[in-house]
């Protein structure tokens, strides 16, 4: 609690209005919002699919496909940062061939803060529906399908509604990391205001000018977090 306590004590709580709607700030965390909440979609998108083909198939390779999955939880983000920029980077692996054929490039610009946060963000998704697709039981499915329901209407109209919970878990718990996300952020997107600048971000280059506005967006971040994890206990730890 002593960190807390440090920011709850030199808060500039007089001038905390004033603050909070400076244009920058606002930026910030508009931008914040933004990115966070197309990173989760990206992430439901994806890491849906990707959850139900570990959780519910067998294929093989399925574990070393898992451990690819959850490597950003253990990366360092940094580490994170500078293997996107070795892929999609103008010179990379594949933004190389977008930037020749399309002349689209992802590093520095806010799609790509979008692909860093969905990058570190992607795991908690992915663990998160495929525990819960793992304790929902699969007679359910196997009734549907014995019935006539194709794959997808099986899933679509059993299998989602009894892993909604956990679904919804996971996309909180993305989100959250995702509006977290600093260090493969500034690697790969930089750190440009209004176009790439989140509010971690705006933190460290407020550590550097401004302390109190530091303070300001750092209290920002730690409501948010302190509110998701007071939203998710009952699902962690089954108390109210």
């Amino acid at each position: 609690m002593l960190p807390l306590a440090g920011l709850l004590v030199r808060a500039p709580w007089t001038t905390l209005p004033e603050r909070l709607t400076e244009p920058g700030v606002l930026a910030a965390l508009r931008l914040s919002l933004l990115t966070a909440t197309l990173a989760t979609g990206v992430c439901l998108v994806l890491g849906v699919p990707l959850a139900w083909l570990l959780g519910r198939t067998g294929f093989p390779g399925r574990r070393f496909v898992r451990a690819l999955v959850t490597v950003p939880l253990v990366l360092p983000p940094v580490v994170g940062g500078v293997a996107l920029l070795l892929v999609f980077g103008r010179r990379g692996l594949v933004g190389e061939w977008l930037d020749t054929t399309f002349g689209f490039t992802l590093p520095f610009t806010t799609t790509g803060v979008v692909v860093a946060e969905a990058f570190v963000a992607m795991p908690f998704l992915v663990i998160s529906v495929e525990g819960a697709l793992r304790a929902a039981d699969a007679r359910y499915e196997e009734a549907a399908a014995t019935l006539g329901a194709s794959r997808w209407t099986a899933f679509r109209r059993v299998t989602l509604p009894l892993i909604a919970p956990g679904v919804a878990a996971g996309a909180v718990l993305c989100w959250a990391r995702a509006l977290g996300e600093f260090g493969a952020t500034i690697t790969f997107a930089g750190n440009f205001p209004g176009r790439t600048q989140t509010m971690p971000l705006a933190v460290y280059l407020a550590l550097e000018q401004d302390l109190d506005a530091a303070i300001v967006l750092s209290l920002v971040l730690v409501v948010v977090s302190v509110a998701i994890l007071a939203a998710l206990r009952d699902k962690w730890a089954g108390v109210t």
